[in-house]
This record gives C-alpha cells, sequence and structure tokens, in this order.
C-alpha cells in the first residue's frame, strides 16, 4: 500500500524541512512518496528539495498556481492509494498523526477523505483560537448525506490543509476542480457526499495550523467565498445556507466573550464579522 504526499509550496520558509522531516520518519514504517508543487519560491528555502532525489519535485510558474488545478496535478503524478494534501504551514507535532489520519480510511472503505484536527499555533488570537474550537472540537465523526439535517453545509466541510484522499475516490468524483478560486476542498467534500461516500472528522490527528487575519484579509476571503458560492450555488442549495452557520459562529464568540469578561475585545468581533458579512455580499452583488 503506497501513500502519497502532495504539499504545494510558495516561499514556505525554514517551516518546510521540519514537515519534510516529518514526513520521511512516517516511511520507515510505510511505503509513501512526497510530492512537492513549488510555484517558483524565490527566498531560497525550497532548494534543498531540487537535490533530494528521495523527492518529486516540480516546479511551476506562480502565475500558474490554482488551488485545484494544483492539486490535481499532484493526484496525476501520484501513485499512491492513499493521498495526503497538505500545506506547507501546518506543524505536526509527532508522526503518529498521520498513522491516526489514515485510520478512517482504512477501518472504513467507504470513506473518501479524512481530515485532520487543528489546533491553534502559541501566536494565534482570539479569533484563530475560537475557530479552531469550533470547526475542529475533540470528538471524532463520520459525515454522510443524513447528515445534512443536522449539520447543514458543515456536512461537507474538509480542510485540504491536513486532509488524505481515497484514490479510487477523488478519481470517481472527477478529481478537483481545475479553475477555482478558493474552497476546492468544500467542492469536493459536496461531490463524495452527493455520490455516497462519507467523510470522516478524525480528532487524534492533530497538527497546528492557524492565521492572524486583518479585517482587510478578511474581507478579502469572504469575497472569494462569495465569488466561489456564487459559481457553485447548487452546494448551498443542496446543503443548506452558509449564514445559518455563520450565525450560530458569531453568537459562540459572543458568548464566550461575555462569559470570560473579555469586553474589550467584543467591538472588534463585531467589525470583523462586518468585514466578512460585507465581503460575501459585495461578491453576490458584482
Amino acid at each position: 500500500m503506497k501513500i502519497s504526499f502532495v504539499i504545494p509550496v510558495y516561499n514556505p520558509g525554514q517551516c518546510i524541512k521540519k514537515l519534510i522531516s516529518c514526513i520521511k520518519r512516517f516511511s520507515l514504517t510505510h511505503d509513501i512518496e512526497i510530492i512537492v508543487i513549488d510555484s517558483s519560491s524565490n527566498d531560497g528555502s525550497t532548494d534543498f528539495l531540487v537535490k533530494d532525489d528521495s523527492i518529486n519535485y516540480l516546479k511551476i510558474k506562480k502565475i500558474e498556481f490554482n488551488h485545484g488545478g494544483t492539486r490535481n496535478m499532484g493526484l496525476n503524478v501520484s501513485s499512491g492509494e492513499f493521498i495526503f494534501f497538505i500545506t506547507q504551514d501546518i506543524v505536526i507535532p509527532d508522526v503518529q498523526n498521520l498513522g491516526n489520519l489514515l485510520k478512517p480510511l482504512l477501518n472504513n472503505s467507504k470513506v473518501g477523505v479524512a481530515y485532520g484536527r487543528q489546533l491553534p499555533k502559541k501566536n494565534a488570537d482570539f479569533f484563530g483560537v475560537s475557530a479552531r474550537k469550533i470547526n475542529y472540537p475533540s470528538v471524532s465523526r463520520i459525515k454522510s448525506i443524513k447528515s445534512v439535517d443536522k449539520l447543514g453545509i458543515k456536512t461537507i466541510f474538509v480542510s485540504d490543509s491536513f486532509a488524505a484522499y481515497r484514490r479510487s475516490a477523488l478519481i470517481e468524483i472527477g478529481g478537483f476542480p481545475t479553475d477555482i478560486i478558493m474552497n476546492e476542498d468544500q467542492y469536493v467534500g459536496a461531490k463524495l457526499i452527493k455520490n455516497e461516500w462519507l467523510i470522516a472528522y478524525e480528532a487524534d490527528a492533530c497538527v497546528y495550523h492557524s492565521h492572524n487575519y486583518t479585517h482587510s484579509q478578511e474581507f478579502k476571503r469572504y469575497f472569494d467565498i462569495g465569488v466561489f458560492f456564487g459559481h457553485n450555488d447548487w452546494i448551498l442549495k443542496d446543503f443548506s445556507k452558509a449564514e445559518k452557520e455563520g450565525a450560530k459562529f458569531v453568537l459562540n464568540q459572543l458568548k464566550y466573550l461575555i462569559r470570560k469578561k473579555k469586553f474589550r475585545i467584543i467591538p472588534n468581533l463585531f467589525v470583523r464579522n462586518f468585514m466578512k458579512y460585507f465581503g460575501l455580499l459585495d461578491a453576490i452583488i458584482n
């Protein structure tokens, strides 16, 4: 059983060495291949990858990068029965987490993808921490088409920062969309569920991964999300409205701030979520 690792990178800095080192430790007990797709990094941090014969290093032009198309490139050149798609900025605390992410795929042949738990990094702000607590709970679960009534659009939630796919499932649905602005993982999640595959969330497979977004970055992200749903409105029609989950998310954040008496953060909460909503609205109008 071969396992492939596909990692898109661009100026990853020193973190890429630790990530590759962890994956190589996994090769002591598993037959693996590592595929790195570099969007023409210019910071020198990927130079060692070119010299490493154990890594399939592919270089593309920066303008050629696309969240779906680049991952399809990795799918097409890989040979593993299972394929890990991970991002350059995750920190894997222990190699055992890689094995834990494989378990749902090995234990249930109907699981098309498994994604792991993301914990906030030490420098994460309140919003980064709370997002991880809500989106990545401490209990594992399996999601199917029957989950839609309870979970709504969260049924199709997957994160390609740390996910392992069954090759046959991914090929069955046509792989990733080749030209997509973002949310390629949600798109694939929706396709898998509609094709009667299962999505596994594995809480025992942990990585550190978080971002501290500015207000303008939040606006840009949610504008892009709005564009995504505008081009793929069938997802909202089939899996409920994203706004319902968004309202629950904000309410949970507000309750937490009040309970912890962090009143000074509350204005920031409303401004930040206004930027998110305005970004979505602007994308829909335009």
